[in-house]
């Protein structure tokens, strides 16, 4: 098992419509199902309950990278993540973490007091950081992922509590 690297210095911004070539490419690095540049464009361009943030990190000597992404639709009260990635290259430093309370804190202070998400039953590094933001498992969607059939673990994060968020981030 690989330990953590240090903490990357990231800054985490609103995805704007010049990072879709970035963020298309993760999230083909990230999933066996990605979703295609049009579902992205309505996200940024047309879905109002979508809020959609990036991470960048860079460095004196190189220009930033794009290093993250999330998309979170806020439901009435309610903050769904629809989906997070990090770039393989940085996995393994908080940056899914802070990515996550960065989110979460938002759409806390947008109205949502309870947060819900699937997760395949195999991402067990994914499950680990969902439960030390007090996720739990709540409910089975059975085959859910169609590229193997794989389980999707339902997991709701109910109340958001603010300050364990904080110190997520």
């Amino acid at each position: 098992m690989t330990s953590t690297q240090p903490t990357l210095p990231i800054q985490i911004r609103s995805m704007c419509r010049e990072d879709l070539p970035a963020v298309i490419a993760l999230d083909q690095h990230s999933f066996s199902l990605p979703w295609p540049e049009s579902s992205y464009k309505y996200e940024l361009e047309v879905n109002e309950l979508s809020r959609c943030w990036v991470a960048e990190t860079s460095t004196p000597d190189r220009p930033a990278t794009l290093v993250a992404m999330i998309v979170i639709w806020l439901i009435v009260d309610e903050a769904h993540v629809a989906t997070i990635a990090v770039h393989p290259e940085y996995r393994r430093q908080k940056i899914a973490q802070r990515l996550l309370a960065h989110a979460l804190i938002d759409a806390y202070h947008t109205g949502a007091v309870r947060s819900f998400l699937e997760v395949r039953r195999g991402n067990e590094p994914a499950i680990r950081m969902y439960e030390r933001f007090g996720y739990r498992e709540v409910g089975v969607r059975k085959k859910y992922y169609q590229d193997n059939g794989e389980d999707a673990v339902l997991m709701d994060l109910d109340p958001l509590d603010l300050k364990r968020l904080l110190n997520l981030q």
